[in-house]
């Protein structure tokens, strides 16, 4: 039950943002920058990956589960196997060594931000990480760490229903976040 009176079957930030469209506009602007902009060496599914995992650290259940619909709806991963790996242990997934050194500097802003250290950021430039990727992923962690306690500090609710997430993963993909009508709604809460 929310700590506060949201519109209802509006999950996770997205009844918040209806909650206050004043303020979801610009984190709108802000995810649309970090996750969905082409102005970015990392991929969009690569940069849903490290929101994804920052979301899983902070034990946020609706964060986790819609970014990591996005991040397997881009990265063509249809059962999610990428996403759980990635979730459970980046160091064993799939997924580059740049990637993995990228998602331990994410692990240390999770942490709080004084946790990343210089040889995180020497050992992701020798990987291939340019300071963009480097400062776009700090960026994305501690955003996320927002969200998440955002989400989680008002107990909003999320919907248990897989296909939900991958529904509005297919939209998010297709047009970014602010352009998806956030009033969208999931079914209701049982």
């Amino acid at each position: 039950m929310p700590h506060i009176q949201l519109p209802e079957r509006l999950p996770g930030i997205r009844g918040l943002m209806a909650f206050r469209p004043e303020t979801a506009h610009p984190l709108n602007l802000l995810v649309d920058e970090l996750l969905f902009s082409e102005n970015n060496p990392l991929s969009r599914g690569e940069r849903e990956l490290i929101a994804t995992y920052v979301s899983a650290e902070n034990d946020c259940f609706f964060c986790q589960t819609i970014h990591g619909a996005i991040a397997s709806q881009y990265l063509g991963d249809a059962d999610w196997s990428l996403v759980r790996q990635v979730k459970e242990n980046p160091e064993t997934a799939p997924i580059s060594e740049k990637l993995k050194a990228l998602l331990r500097i994410a692990g240390s802003v999770q942490k709080g931000g004084k946790h990343v250290t210089t040889g995180q950021a020497e050992a992701a430039r020798t990987l291939g990480a340019t300071d963009h990727e480097i400062h776009d992923t700090v960026l994305i962690a501690a955003a996320f760490c927002m969200f998440n306690r955002y989400v989680d500090g008002l107990a909003t609710w999320a919907p248990d229903d897989q296909e939900m997430y991958r529904q509005r993963a297919v939209l998010v993909c297709e047009n970014g976040y602010s352009a998806v009508n956030p009033t969208l709604v999931f079914s209701t809460p049982s």
